[in-house]
């Protein structure tokens, strides 16, 4: 069997360790593999690389991605069409896409097309539907977990509020773990609006106690005033709005309501970056090596998920038909007690 690769979409720590598990697996079975460059635009455009086990053996501490990645959307016909082409030129037997919810929905099209797809998640925004967790996740939240842990010691010397922004567009899932692993003074999320003079109060009274005072909040989440998360209006291929701004406004009102010096930190892209933790390298491997299983039992149109202990394979239509949110009672319980 020849076998393609690819990953799409926003860079995550583990995709190097899923294509070194694909590669090495396949060659358990004899096949071979190629490595297709920048994610769609790799087969839209013909361009690949051979992959061999040389190639990936050292790959699994490495963060980001030896194939690149883009956020190329295939989702109309015709590129759908010509990427089918590009792959019965190539002699493509099956396709690995390594993505989130774009990623894998492109997926979807292109196994209702008839082409052999077998998907992998991947998102650290831990929100696709079908698997109980996705490589990156906790990665990106230990990162965030350590830079709340430093500025708490800044916040506590300077008597200062320190507001600390992670990505989360429409699930909290990161600032919900990271507000909770570090005993944020508050912790908001997209899935609940939250009251700005409840925020503000509690940062008052930490302060007030001679406590550092840290607010975790998404790029996604919004106050129940309905103020804005930031003024930015680019797209992308996929027609996402970009997000963002949201710590500078919540900064903003705390400071002006509780009479306290504040700040705002935006971790942005320092989240997706560096090391993969030793569970995502773990997970990463696992859902590489099963991805190659699941195309030697003939399946397709179905993507690899962590399912307590087991992977199991769930439909790509299921997986990226909804989002996987933080349920607001599971919020509401856990966060509380702070």
């Amino acid at each position: 069997m020849k076998i393609g690769l690819l990953t799409g979409g926003g860079d995550c720590p583990g995709l190097n360790g899923v294509i070194r598990a694909a590669v090495l697996r396949a060659g358990h079975y004899g096949d071979e593999c190629i490595g297709f460059l920048d994610g769609w635009r790799g087969p839209l455009q013909g361009d690949w690389v051979a992959l061999d086990a040389a190639d990936v053996e050292d790959i699994l501490p490495t963060g980001g991605t030896i194939l690149g990645t883009s956020r190329t959307n295939i989702a109309t016909p015709e590129r759908i069409k010509a990427v089918k082409a590009s792959l019965a030129d190539l002699g493509i037997d099956a396709l690995i896409p390594i993505g989130g919810e774009d990623t894998l929905g492109a997926a979807s099209r292109l196994a209702q097309a008839g082409v052999r797809c077998v998907g992998v998640p991947k998102t650290i925004d831990n929100d696709l539907s079908g698997t109980d967790v996705t490589f990156g996740f906790t990665t990106a939240v230990q990162i965030a977990v350590d830079a709340v842990d430093r500025v708490k010691t800044s916040s506590a010397s300077h008597h200062r509020a320190i507001v600390v922004e992670v990505m989360g567009r429409h699930a909290g899932w990161i600032a919900f773990h990271v507000g909770v692993a570090t005993a944020a003074t508050a912790t908001l999320v997209p899935e609940v609006p939250f009251d700005v003079d409840a925020v503000v109060e509690r940062v008052r009274a930490q302060i007030a106690r001679r406590r550092w005072a840290v607010v975790v909040v998404a790029e996604g989440a919004l106050p129940a005033q309905a103020a804005t998360g930031g003024d930015a209006q680019v797209v992308d291929e996929f027609g996402h709005v970009a997000v963002g701004g949201i710590a500078a406004h919540v900064a903003a009102m705390i400071e002006q309501r509780a009479g306290v010096e504040t700040r705002s930190l935006v971790l942005g892209h320092v989240q997706r970056g560096g090391v993969p933790t030793a569970y995502d390298r773990v997970l990463t491997t696992r859902l590489g090596i099963a991805a190659v299983d699941a195309l030697h039992r003939d399946e397709t149109g179905v993507m690899v998920a962590a399912r307590g202990d087991q992977i199991a394979t769930v439909s790509l239509a299921q997986a990226t038909g909804t989002l996987r949110t933080v349920p607001p009672e599971l919020f509401s319980a856990v966060t509380s007690i702070a």
